[in-house]
């Protein structure tokens, strides 16, 4: 039976593509949107290193159980032979490829999505080079081998031009050459290397965006003899449609912050709530991903510059933060998360004192408190460690919480403008959805429940009753601290004027 195929789909007919990264959250979503609708395609190769003695076979055998494949397994079971495996790391010369593994990739790739990278904000500088700067030029280097090439799609943060008051979709020029940070983390101890880490970042607030602004001139250089484009997302926060509503894998970002103060452990938080959110869903970052490649094979010539997407929400659709959060704290009040630590009522402020001191009373305190009573029973300890990796965390953030974001994204933009309907069907970027932002919070709270902390739907009505009471304990406690102040505040008083 013959299939129409749309025009995006129609490029991607007998295409081989290459995927760095597919075990990460957006990898994961891209693997299963070209399968689902590009069915077309001749096969997808991924690259995966073995993990906690799973094989790379294995992992991916695991991957496939996950929700978001569901509906390939309900209506196209057959795309999922077309995937094959690969043991590779971006870490490794050739990306860990060698002898037919390696021939394969380069005689059959046609579009290559460099997604691997570190995210962790607060890593070191050498591992942020080996992954971001140097995975990337061994990611170039196996591209350069494939004799069929026509899209090196190389996946870059929104964020890595920090120093730019608006950031236009270009690359902008650094006074550190991308070679030069290279061949200092390769002689260099790594004693050393974090001593002068701080001046080096300045402006960057975080190893990350450094590296990979340093990797984006290191593809930019490429652009000559190579077909490469950069793609920038801003913060990806979970799906909105697709494969199915609110799906998220990982605490990164405003999920991570979301199921914190969900659960009572996060209670204080720095944001300046006047800002606009900087998200965008995975699904309509994933989809712009796609039809990248067909946009750049349609052009009537070469671009002057290397293309640059900047993947952002559309300025019209961005709240600002206090109303993301009140949003947030009124739904998550109806669908709240079981067995918090505390009643999820934490502080929003602009002032670090303020900040700190809440930090100091109902993170750290209690975080001891919990680890001392485990430890009097005998039992594990954990309070104090997940309270030291949230302090970490909550300290990068600030820096993109505490400043307004200004993108220009005219280039991701057009690619909805010329998809036609049926692209537009499957390739959804629509800014103007019917489904309004609290419909879409809604499924981002039901998403970090499901499919973060495991809890099924059918355990909400036992959650709210946990929330009741837990909001007891709170008022109790608060109105306990408050009076035994005021009575010693009294008696001090009273002594004072010799009453």
């Amino acid at each position: 039976m013959t299939v129409d195929l749309s025009p995006v789909q129609e490029y991607y007919k007998d295409k081989t593509i290459f995927i760095t990264g597919a075990s990460g959250f957006m990898g994961k979503v891209l693997l299963e949107k070209l399968l689902y609708s590009c069915h077309s395609l001749k096969e997808v190769i991924i690259i995966c290193r073995p993990k906690r003695g799973k094989a790379p076979e294995t992992r991916l055998e695991e991957m496939f159980k996950l929700p978001i494949f569901q509906r390939i397994k309900d209506e196209r079971p057959e795309m999922l032979k077309r995937v094959t495996i690969y043991q590779g790391d971006v870490t490794f010369d050739q990306l860990g490829l060698s002898g037919e593994s390696l021939k394969h990739v380069t005689e059959n790739t046609n579009i290559v999505f460099h997604m691997a990278a570190t995210l962790k904000l607060e890593g070191n500088l050498r591992d942020a080079i080996d992954m971001n700067l140097l995975g990337t030029r061994r990611a170039l280097n196996v591209a350069k081998e494939m004799k069929q090439l026509e899209a090196f799609i190389h996946l870059s943060t929104a964020f890595c031009n920090c120093d730019q008051e608006v950031m236009y979709e270009k690359v902008y020029e650094f006074p550190h050459k991308p070679e030069d940070l290279m061949r200092l983390a390769e002689w260099m101890d790594v004693k050393t290397l974090d001593a002068i880490t701080p001046d080096l970042l300045k402006p960057h607030p975080n190893t990350y965006t450094y590296s990979k602004r340093l990797a984006e001139l290191l593809v930019r250089d490429h652009y000559e003899s190579m077909p490469v484009i950069i793609a920038r997302p801003s913060i990806v926060s979970p799906s909105a449609y697709e494969p199915v509503p609110g799906w998220v894998d990982n605490l990164n970002g405003p999920t991570g912050l979301m199921v914190g103060a969900g659960k009572g452990v996060i209670r204080s938080m720095l944001i300046d709530t006047r800002h606009l959110s900087e998200v965008i869903p995975v699904d309509y970052a994933i989809n712009g991903l796609c039809v990248i490649p067909y946009q750049f094979a349609k052009m009537s010539e070469r671009p002057k510059d290397v293309p640059v997407y900047n993947i952002t929400c559309a300025d019209h659709r961005k709240m600002q933060w206090g109303e993301v959060i009140e949003m947030s704290k009124e739904i998550g009040y109806r669908y709240p998360m079981e067995a918090g630590l505390w009643y999820p009522d934490g502080c929003i402020t602009t002032n670090k004192l303020h900040h700190n001191i809440n930090v100091l009373l109902f993170h750290w305190l209690p975080a001891y408190l919990i680890d001392f009573i485990l430890l009097l029973l005998g039992q594990k300890r954990f309070m104090i460690r997940v309270q030291n990796r949230i302090s970490v965390g909550l300290e990068v953030l600030q820096f993109f919480t505490m400043r307004a974001w200004f993108f220009k994204s005219d280039a991701y933009s057009s690619l909805w403008a010329m998809l036609n309907e049926a692209d537009r069907k499957n390739f959804n970027m629509d800014m103007d959805p019917e489904e309004t932002v609290p419909m879409y919070i809604e499924s981002c709270v039901q998403g970090g429940r499901q499919y973060l902390m495991k809890e099924s739907p059918d355990s909400l009505p036992r959650a709210r009753l946990q929330l009741k009471l837990m909001y007891i304990l709170d008022r109790a406690c608060k109105t306990l601290i408050v009076g035994t102040l005021c009575y010693w505040t009294y008696g001090l008083v009273a002594r004072l004027l010799g009453v």
